[in-house]
């Protein structure tokens, strides 16, 4: 016999996660654990030819997030986040360098030459290069233990059909321990297995085919297990992370924000910002946030979004006030900055222009 769905809190405890059917809504089941949440997601390794370095080498982490920027075309850069210097090949002048690809990858036939940077300075540049195949591997499996399946859900185990074991488009949606919806997941997957769970009679462990599904990065797990306990309740509770682990927290931030009802303050409120830890681009919008909105605040996570957050809706209402402690530290460390495409600008500064547009009369201290 296959349950029912049960309610997201039973007498096992917390039901965290529910899977959907996105275009309709309905709720294939709920479960309190998953397997194959945290993982290594694929990265893509490049081999840089006549690799040339500008100023010292770089070794290990190059960068939580890198650009390649083509020479001599008229070609978009293209990002790898959490990128990795791997060294040069011994006896060779290529360097291996690992990350996420963007959603684009690198433009379609362009092999020439390209130069590399971090969003603060150059890194090098190389004469060509090519996109190493990795070897064929298998996805693990998403598997959701414990779960409590819905109609639908238990029609298609019933049926046992490869149609209708094929759930198409759906989506994991995660929630804290009040309950509170924190983050979804979208899946283009399908049912490879279903078995009874050891978590109860009624309950099945439901494994999903991978494929499609790219995991948390590993390193964001206790971002994650921090969150999911519930939102923080002290400011700064981001500053001792690196860089990668501070946009791993902003990302909770933003989309949690994007599901919460927010209520804007009155005109002429006076806010105030630490800026003990703005020591990179992260926590600009970390601090920011929850100078505006409070511990876990969000408040923009780029200058166009930040735009967005200063016409309302967001906590703010212009006029208002902000004052800036310890602005120095983000002056020194956001003044010299690259775009994408490797022109130098200056963040703190283009920051202060969009707030004083936006109706935030700021005071440096």
């Amino acid at each position: 016999m296959i349950p029912t769905v049960h309610e997201d809190k039973n007498d096992r405890g917390l039901m965290r996660y529910m899977l959907t059917e996105t275009e309709h809504g309905h709720a294939w089941g709920v479960c309190a654990e998953v397997e194959g949440l945290f993982g290594a997601p694929r990265r893509g390794t490049y081999e840089l030819f006549g690799w040339a370095p500008e100023g010292a080498e770089v070794r290990g982490w190059a960068g939580s997030r890198v650009w390649l920027v083509p020479e001599g075309e008229a070609l978009d850069p293209w990002l790898l986040e959490d990128a990795e210097n791997l060294g040069q090949f011994p006896g060779t002048g290529s360097l291996v360098l690992t990350g996420l690809d963007d959603y684009e990858g690198p433009p379609e036939g362009h092999t020439g030459p390209v130069r590399v940077h971090n969003g603060h300075r150059w890194l090098g540049a190389c004469r060509g290069f090519t996109r190493v195949v990795p070897p064929e591997q298998v996805a693990p499996p998403l598997v959701l233990r414990g779960l409590a399946p819905g109609d639908q859900l238990r029609t298609a185990l019933m049926k046992g059909t490869r149609r209708a074991l094929d759930l198409e488009e759906a989506a994991l949606e995660i929630r804290d321990d009040q309950g509170e919806l924190l983050t979804d997941r979208l899946l283009w997957t399908k049912v490879r297995a279903w078995r009874p769970s050891s978590h109860g009679t009624d309950l099945i462990d439901l494994e999903l085919n991978g494929e499609l599904f790219t995991p948390v990065p590993e390193y964001a797990r206790p971002i994650w297990e921090r969150w999911l306990a519930g939102p923080p309740d002290t400011p700064g509770s981001w500053a001792h992370l690196d860089t990668r682990r501070r946009g791993a927290w902003h990302d909770l931030v933003r989309e949690r924000a994007c599901r919460r009802a927010r209520c804007d303050r009155p005109a002429g409120h006076a806010y105030e910002l630490d800026g003990r830890h703005i020591t990179d681009e992260p926590g600009l919008y970390l601090a920011l946030g929850e100078a505006v909105n409070g511990p876990g605040g969000y408040f923009g996570g780029c200058l166009d979004a930040l735009v967005d957050c200063l016409r309302g809706t967001f906590g703010y209402t212009a006029p208002a006030t902000l004052l800036w402690r310890d602005a120095e530290i983000a002056r020194e460390h956001l003044s010299q900055a690259l775009t994408p495409e490797g022109q130098p600008y200056n963040l703190f500064a283009e920051l202060l222009d969009v707030l004083t547009e936006g109706g935030m009369h700021v005071t440096l201290v």
